[in-house]
């Protein structure tokens, strides 16, 4: 098929099957002239581009002299010739950014009149696209390392569109996608950024009584009480009824059907399963979140878990605890109580009755608590906003070439 499935409407005519080096032509520019220093130095990155070494990754990994480094504009294609796991065979990029010098092993290439740089980036961006092209050109070396030529790697066959607007509308088009989803990413670090400084803010931290951030209108001392003054274990059984659920990292507890965890075992065992109601807690194997989940939903556990519940309700909301365990302040605490413990051990609820807590009234707790579900829905929309983002161009870079 000589046309992608996807297609802008007002283009039509067929792609074009071109060797690459009818489109890029070797650069072999050097730094004689020490034009540029070692804070200039680019390296380039699957996931970012072409970076500039010192603001990306701290530092710049140049040799003593650069003089004989190449130069790399912006505008210019880049081959590495350094195997990744999924791009074994190096990758292709564009400088979008401010020229520097670039490794002498390296591939520079000036991009021809007719072909847009930023379309054959995106072309080579799918792993199994440039691996393709890169296959029937490589010989790989001792200790696995790539022999292949500048001139080499502009052998193979491309399959483009020889119509300059269509190649700049497609680059464009997926340098918007690449927008939204790097503004998706910060704002999504943000909200969690600002989750883990409320967690550490909004609660007392070893040695205070009260956190040193509060919602208006509350005061006075948060009260000391030991986990086993607030939480009783529970242990009613014989509800196979009901859905078995399993304890995730970031949702609490889920039903097990949900996630495409599979698990065989034999029905009549969950006869012994123990029954878990909406605002209680399991304690789990210590494999992540400290071993606490809470659970919104009905349903039944494995009876390894233990399951918890309050003893008087009226004073205690159930999100509030949620966040006590899964802050990292707590965490830090349990480690200290199960030091030693093997892996794969259950934290003892007799351990956990000892800890000591310092808890606001139930008005208090609630407002922290729909605060922090607030931040988590924000959280969510934002991951699942991401996550169709990266769908999306995962397809029209499968879709939108031939």
């Amino acid at each position: 098929m000589n046309v992608p499935e996807i297609r802008f409407k007002e283009f039509c005519d067929y792609y074009s099957d071109i060797l690459l080096e009818k489109c890029l032509s070797v650069s072999n520019k050097k730094n004689n002239k020490l034009e540029y220093k070692k804070e200039d130095a680019l390296s380039v990155s699957d996931e970012f581009g072409v970076v500039n070494q010192i603001e990306h990754l701290g530092r710049s990994y140049t040799g003593y002299n650069i003089s004989t480094y190449k130069i790399l504009n912006k505008g210019q294609i880049v081959y590495t010739k350094s195997p990744l796991k999924l791009k074994p065979f190096g990758i292709i990029k564009v400088n979008k950014n401010k020229p520097g010098i670039v490794s002498v092993l390296y591939a520079i290439y000036d991009v021809k009149e007719g072909f847009d740089p930023n379309y054959i980036s995106v072309y080579f961006e799918p792993n199994f696209r440039l691996n393709k092209y890169l296959l029937p050109l490589i010989n790989k070396g001792a200790k696995n390392t790539i022999n292949i030529s500048d001139e080499t790697a502009l052998s193979g066959e491309v399959h483009f569109p020889l119509s300059y607007t269509e190649q700049q509308k497609i680059a464009y088009y997926f340098q918007s996608l690449d927008s939204l989803i790097q503004t998706t990413s910060k704002k999504l670090a943000s909200l969690k950024r600002i989750k883990a400084a409320s967690l550490q803010s909004m609660f007392p931290q070893e040695g205070e009584t009260v956190p040193k951030v509060r919602f208006k209108g509350f005061e006075g001392e948060w009260d000391f009480v030991t986990a086993g003054e607030v939480f009783r274990t529970t242990n009613v059984r014989n509800r196979p009824d009901l859905p078995v659920l399993s304890a995730t990292q970031d949702k609490g507890m889920v039903k097990r059907s949900d996630i495409g965890y599979q698990v065989f075992h034999d029905k009549s065992n969950e006869t012994t399963y123990k029954h878990i109601l909406p605002g209680q807690f399991i304690i789990h194997l210590r494999s992540f979140q400290g071993g606490f989940a809470h659970s919104n939903i009905e349903g039944i556990v494995s009876p390894a878990y233990t399951v918890m519940e309050f003893k008087n309700k009226e004073f205690h909301y159930d999100y509030f605890w949620k966040y006590i365990f899964t802050s990292k302040e707590f965490i830090k605490r349990l480690e200290l109580i199960t030091y030693g413990i093997r892996d794969g051990r259950t934290i003892s609820f007799d351990e956990f009755k000892e800890m000591n807590f310092f808890i606001p009234s139930k008005l208090e707790q609630q407002k922290i608590a729909s605060y922090f579900c607030n931040l988590d829905k924000q959280i969510s929309l934002q991951t699942q906003r991401l996550e169709k983002l990266k769908q999306i161009k995962a397809a029209c870079l499968d879709k939108m070439f031939v």
